[in-house]
Formats: C-alpha cells, sequence, structure tokens
C-alpha cells in the first residue's frame, strides 16, 4: 500500500508539474491565459461551506488564501487521478509503464472540469456560457493529453 501511495504521488505529482509547464508555454508563446487557480481555490472554498454552484465565480465571495488552496486542490487532484490509474491498471503498470491507460485517465478528468468544476463556477456544462468555449474546450483536451503523457512520463522515469 506505501508503494502504491508514494508511486501515486509522484507520479500525479510529476504529470500535474508537466501540465503547468504546458500552460505556461502556451502563454508564453502564443498569450493564452494561463489557469487561474485562485478561482479554482475560490470554489473548493466555498465548497466546504456547502455551496457547489455559483453564477460567477469571480463574482462571489473571496475566500482567504484562495490562490494557495486552489494550487494544492490543482495537485491533489493530480495525485488522485494518479492514484486512480494505479487502482484500475495497478502497481504492475507503474513498474512497466505504457502509453494508453495514461492517456485514457488523462482524456477522462477532461470530464470532470467540464461537468462539474466549469458548472459550478459558472461556466456552464463544458465552459457552454463562454464566448470562447470551442477554444476552452480545446485547451482542456489538449492540456489534459499533456497530463496524461505526464503520467507515463512520470511512470517511467520511476520504474
Amino acid at each position: 500500500m506505501l508503494e502504491v501511495l508514494v508511486r501515486a504521488v509522484l507520479i500525479g505529482v510529476g504529470a500535474t508539474i508537466l501540465f503547468d509547464l504546458w500552460a505556461q508555454f502556451l502563454n508564453r508563446a502564443f498569450g493564452l491565459p494561463a489557469p487561474n487557480w485562485a478561482m479554482t481555490g475560490r470554489w473548493f472554498g466555498h465548497l466546504a461551506q456547502g455551496r457547489l454552484a455559483h453564477e460567477d465565480i469571480g463574482r462571489s465571495e473571496p475566500v482567504a488564501n484562495e490562490r494557495a488552496l486552489g494550487w494544492v486542490a490543482h495537485y491533489l487532484i493530480g495525485i488522485l487521478f494518479a492514484a486512480i490509474l494505479l487502482a484500475i491498471w495497478g502497481l504492475d503498470w507503474a513498474r512497466n509503464p505504457s502509453l494508453a491507460p495514461a492517456l485514457i485517465v488523462g482524456l477522462v478528468t477532461v470530464g470532470c472540469g467540464w461537468f462539474i468544476l466549469q458548472p459550478g463556477m459558472g461556466a456552464g456544462i463544458a465552459a457552454s456560457k463562454k464566448p470562447n468555449a470551442g477554444q476552452i474546450r480545446a485547451m482542456n483536451i489538449a492540456g489534459h493529453i499533456v497530463f496524461g503523457v505526464g503520467l507515463y512520463c512520470s511512470a517511467l522515469l520511476l520504474s
């Protein structure tokens, strides 16, 4: 069990770092906006108080340390997804990783953003209330493919 936990943490953190590096690359190379983890932290802060949905998270009451809360949540979620990957494919996958399971998990995780986080923050299902919904969706898919590649690469480094 300890090996599963350690590998989930290391693989999840590694994949999330690659996801963040990808976002920084897109921001610097193409001027695309980087994720605002403060708003994610605000959403989680309100979630802890029992509020799931917001009309517009940007207009909701700020919560203490929301930026830090958002970053911590972002990395904990990466670790959780790595743990789910290990729960499904097992330690054998972690010891001898292959790309397909990591990409599957990476792509499936897009659904959490589209069907939980974005509606909860007031953006609608799959950012449907945003004027640039298509761009947001494409960025979500690309970012989560990068996350999946990060799962694979991180596992490969540990194997």
